[in-house]
């Protein structure tokens, strides 16, 4: 007789949050499996998700935290005297991140007694800052048994969250998408059995395109917050080498952030204003669209000065799937699914003159052409099914589940 589908509250800091598709895989892939969600959102989105209501924290109920504080502080005076020690004897990394623990602590505070009242069999942390910062609160006010995920910004940004190592370290399970993770978290001194590399995924594999049999001018695309870690000051570089080689092209760049102003008048300077193209943000299906139309998906991610980078950004997988080439950069865990000669081409971002010989090299020849997308639909359909990976993640939150505490 197959096992009751397990009750998990689930927390986010945002949710749905429309940059954040492979959340919302995730979710829509443990929800075909029967698991019932608790989704909690601790700033802005609610609603409802797939008829799952997303329960909102309303900013006023902070101010209960004036009497909520105290009464929660008498009944775990260990807690608050942790706590308290440990505002007094750390730095945050940033005011965000600081402000990201706080507000876990005051969803933790609030919502302790609803938890009390209707316990979930499991909580479970999207994000390593203000979700787990939750978890770790409410299981150690009530014992409400947890796990969590931590992913790149959780991990570099500022070198990591504030109390990453607490938080974590009580979890029955850490989940991480990329090697490059799970490495960086067993170097925190957590368990190598509790730290467990599960990819994200597409909860549905789209047909591959045909490849464009004349690729000139070669359509090129990049999906991305207009951010430091993306790298896309070097990726203008590479458009106008491009553009000095006499290599006709068309780029689009897709997304918004605050280098954008930046970034435009970097393209102007560089005289490649006719062929580049920023869309501004493009709601999921437009990104299809884009990467159907486009012959080659560029990433050109850097480590930012705040330590901040990528760990596999979807938008390559999502190339990967629909045929669309692969040209990035080796830093973070990109390199996790494109290598080199097998399923895209990899080039350092500092050197303008090797993404142009990839570049050509994608527009001429149709046999590594044609290599390069059976590889890489190959290792989507491998290790980039949202379905296979849910079935794995709820695998870990039966067997904690059934774990004794």
């Amino acid at each position: 007789m197959p096992a009751e589908p397990p009750t998990i509250a689930y927390l986010f800091t945002t949710f749905p949050k429309s940059t954040e598709t492979f959340l919302q895989r995730e979710i829509i892939a443990l929800q075909a499996l029967g698991v019932r969600l608790r989704i909690y959102s601790f700033w802005g989105g609610g609603g409802t998700f797939r008829g799952i209501p997303v329960t909102p924290f309303p900013k006023w109920r902070l101010l209960t935290l004036l009497w909520m504080i105290p009464y929660e502080g008498n009944r775990r005076r260990a807690v608050l005297k942790q706590l308290l020690h440990g505002l007094g004897t750390r730095q945050a990394p940033s005011w965000l991140n600081f402000w990201e623990n706080m507000l876990g602590a005051g969803f933790a505070c609030l919502w302790a007694g609803e938890f009390r009242r209707n316990p979930p069999q499991w909580v479970h942390a999207a994000w390593g800052g203000a979700p787990a910062t939750a978890a770790w609160l409410l299981w150690r006010l009530d014992g409400h048994r947890y796990s969590a995920a931590a992913h790149a910004y959780d991990i570099y940004e500022h070198g990591g969250d504030w109390w990453l190592r607490e938080k974590l370290g009580p979890a029955a399970f850490i989940h991480t998408s990329t090697e490059m993770g799970r490495a960086s978290l067993l170097k925190l001194g957590l368990p190598p059995e509790r730290v467990h590399c599960i990819r994200r995924g597409l909860d549905r594999l789209l047909p591959v395109k045909r490849l464009r049999t004349l690729r000139e001018p070669l359509r090129l695309a990049c999906v991305a917050r207009l951010v430091e870690k993306k790298g896309l000051d070097h990726q203008l570089r590479i458009y106008a080498a491009l553009h000095k080689a006499g290599v006709a092209f068309e780029a689009r760049i897709a997304g918004e952030g605050p280098m954008r102003a930046e970034l435009e008048r970097l393209t102007g300077q560089l005289g490649i204003a006719a062929s580049v193209t920023f869309t501004g943000h493009l709601p999921h299906h437009e990104v299809w669209g884009l990467l159907n139309w486009a012959d080659v998906l560029l990433h050109t991610g850097v480590v930012a000065p705040s330590g901040d980078r990528d760990g596999l950004p979807n938008v390559i997988p999502e190339a990967m799937c629909v045929g669309s080439l692969v040209v990035t950069s080796p830093a973070a865990a990109t390199t996790e699914a494109i290598a080199d000669g097998t399923t895209g081409l990899v080039a350092p971002v500092d050197q303008p003159a090797a993404w142009v010989d990839a570049l050509k090299r994608l527009a001429a020849d149709d046999v590594l052409a044609e290599k390069l997308r059976a590889n890489a639909r190959q290792w989507v359909e491998q290790n980039f099914n949202a379905h296979d990976n849910a079935a794995r993640l709820l695998g870990h939150f039966r067997a904690a589940i059934a774990a004794k505490p």
